[in-house]
C-alpha cells in the first residue's frame, strides 16, 4: 500500500512540475511543435551592400516601401549592414 501511496505522489508532483512549467514557458503541453504557416519570402532580384549603404538608401535606390523590404529581408538588422552583404530588391513574401 506504501509504494501505491508514494507512486501516485511522485506522480501527482510531476503532473505539477509539467503544468507549472508550461504556464511559465506560456504555452500549452498539447501546442509543443505545432507551428504557424509563416511567409516564406520569394526573391527574384538581390542587391550587394557597398561602403556607405544603409537599408534607407536602399529602399530610396530601388523605390521600395519600408515595410516591403522588411517583408523580403526577415531576418535583416538594418544596424549591422555589411559590405558584400546580399540584399533582396525584389520578390514577394508568400
Amino acid at each position: 500500500m506504501a509504494k501505491a501511496t508514494t507512486f501516485f505522489f511522485y506522480l501527482a508532483l510531476m503532473l505539477s512540475f509539467l503544468l507549472i512549467a508550461s504556464i511559465a514557458e506560456s504555452r500549452s503541453l498539447l501546442a509543443i511543435g505545432i507551428t504557424g504557416e509563416e511567409a516564406t519570402p520569394d526573391c527574384d532580384s538581390v542587391y550587394g551592400v557597398i561602403t556607405g549603404d544603409t537599408c534607407f538608401s536602399v529602399t530610396q535606390m530601388f523605390n521600395l516601401t519600408t515595410p516591403f523590404f522588411d517583408s523580403i529581408n526577415p531576418n535583416l538588422n538594418c544596424d549591422k549592414l555589411f559590405v558584400g552583404q546580399w540584399l533582396c530588391v525584389d520578390g514577394s513574401a508568400s
